[in-house]
C-alpha cells in the first residue's frame, strides 16, 4: 500500500508540473538548402535561408534570432531590431512590421553571416525569441533549424567576360533582387538566383551608354563576347527571341520568357553555368563541347531586362526557374572600385575608384564591385 501511495504521489506531482509548464503553438523552423561558406571579397560568409512557418492561430513577431554554431552552440550572429527586419521576407503580401508572421504564413530569413577564422566545428542551430502582438504580449523562446554547413570546395570559374569596367550588379537585401526571389514552377520552391550577378559595363563616370541610351546597341556592353567559364558541354540553348530595337519599346514578357535567349553549360559535378538575356546568334548548339574562355554567346537585351546586361548564375540542374543557385569563385579579376549601394549605381553616379588596382583571386565578387577581367 505504501508503494502504491508513493507512485500516486509522483504521478500527481508530474501532472501538476506538466500543467504549470507553458506550451506555445508556434513556428516550424527549417533549412531547405544546406548553408554554404563562401569567400565574398576578402571575407568568408555563411549564406543560407531560414524558413519560418507560423502554425499558431495568432500572429507571431520575431524579436530576435541568434545563429549558433558548434557542439557548444556558440553564438555566431544575432539579428534584432532594424537588421532583423531587413533580413526577413514574408511570402505573399507584406505586413507593416516585417517581423510579424501571420497565422499560416511563411517568412524567410536571409542569412549572410560573417565567418571567423576560428569557426567552431560542427553544425548550426538557431534560437528564436517570439512575441504575441495583439494577444497577451508575452514572449517566448524556441530552438530549431539545425543543419551542417557544406564545406566542399567551391567551383573555380574563369571570368564570363573580357575587359571592363564591369559592375557586379546585385543587392542581397533588395526585396525583389535575385537573392530573394523564389520560384515554385516545378512542384517545389527554389531560389535559382541565390548567387546571381547582372554584369553591366560602364565608363569612368558610371554611364552605361554613349549617345542615345534608348538604343541597346549604344550601351557599352551590348554585343560583348560571353565566355565559357569552364570546360564543359552545352546542354540548353534558346536563341529565338528577337533583339528589341529600343529600350523603351521592349516587350514585357511573362515568366516563361523572362530570361530571353540563354545558354546553359554543364561544367561537371552537378553544376550548370547559366547565361541569360543573350543576343540572337549564339555560336553554340546543344551537345557542343567547349573550353574555358571559348565564346558561347553575345551580351544582349532580350527577356525581362531594364538595360543590356549579362545575367550569370551557377545552378544545380539545367532549369531556368526550377534549380537551386550555387556558389562559386572567380579565378581572377582586377578590383577597380565599388559602389557603396546598388541605389548609387542605379542613379548612374560615378563609381569611387580604389586607391590602386588590385588583383583578386578565387573570390566571389561582392555587391556592386567594379572590376576588369583579363583580356
Amino acid at each position: 500500500m505504501r508503494i502504491k501511495l508513493i507512485v500516486l504521489a509522483l504521478l500527481a506531482l508530474a501532472g501538476s508540473s506538466g500543467a504549470a509548464a507553458q506550451v506555445n503553438q508556434s513556428v516550424d523552423v527549417r533549412i531547405t538548402e544546406a548553408p554554404k561558406i563562401v569567400r565574398i571579397g576578402a571575407a568568408d560568409q555563411l549564406v543560407y535561408e531560414l524558413h519560418l512557418t507560423n502554425f499558431a492561430s495568432l500572429p507571431l513577431r520575431l524579436d530576435q534570432l541568434v545563429v549558433k554554431v558548434g557542439d557548444k552552440g556558440s553564438p555566431l550572429k544575432t539579428y534584432d531590431g532594424d537588421e532583423l527586419a531587413k533580413a526577413i521576407g514574408l511570402v505573399g503580401p507584406a505586413e507593416p512590421d516585417a517581423r510579424i508572421i501571420p497565422p499560416g504564413r511563411r517568412a524567410v530569413v536571409y542569412i549572410n553571416a560573417p565567418v571567423p577564422a576560428d569557426l567552431p566545428r560542427g553544425g548550426i542551430s538557431h534560437e528564436l525569441t517570439l512575441g504575441k502582438p495583439g494577444a497577451d504580449g508575452a514572449s517566448f523562446t524556441i530552438s530549431g533549424g539545425t543543419a551542417t554547413p557544406d564545406t566542399a570546395a567551391l567551383p573555380r570559374l574563369s571570368p564570363p567576360l573580357r575587359g571592363g569596367p564591369w559592375v557586379a550588379v546585385y543587392g542581397p537585401g533588395m526585396e525583389r533582387g535575385h537573392r530573394r526571389v523564389f520560384y515554385a514552377t516545378e512542384g517545389s520552391a527554389t531560389l535559382p538566383g541565390r548567387f546571381a550577378i547582372d554584369w553591366m559595363k560602364v565608363d569612368t563616370s558610371g554611364k552605361l551608354s554613349a549617345g542615345d541610351a534608348d538604343i541597346p546597341a549604344n550601351h557599352y556592353g551590348f554585343g560583348a563576347e560571353v565566355l565559357a567559364v569552364a570546360d564543359g558541354t552545352i546542354v540548353a540553348v534558346r536563341d529565338d527571341v528577337p533583339d528589341p530595337a529600343t529600350i523603351s519599346g521592349r516587350p514585357r514578357p511573362g515568366i516563361a520568357d523572362a530570361s530571353g535567349n540563354f545558354v546553359m553549360l554543364d561544367i561537371g559535378g552537378g553544376r550548370i553555368a547559366t547565361y541569360e538575356h543573350m543576343k540572337q546568334g549564339a555560336p553554340v548548339a546543344v551537345g557542343d563541347r567547349v573550353k574555358a574562355g571559348q565564346v558561347v554567346g553575345f551580351l544582349g537585351f532580350t527577356g525581362q531586362a531594364s538595360a543590356p546586361h549579362l545575367h550569370f548564375h551557377l545552378a544545380d540542374r539545367a532549369s531556368i526557374l526550377g534549380a537551386e543557385g550555387q556558389p562559386y569563385v572567380v579565378t581572377s579579376l582586377t578590383r577597380l572600385g565599388q559602389y557603396s549601394t546598388i541605389e548609387s549605381f542605379f542613379r548612374r553616379e560615378a563609381w569611387p575608384p580604389t586607391g590602386r588596382s588590385e588583383t583578386v583571386r578565387n573570390s566571389f565578387p561582392p555587391p556592386n564591385l567594379v572590376a576588369r577581367f583579363p583580356e
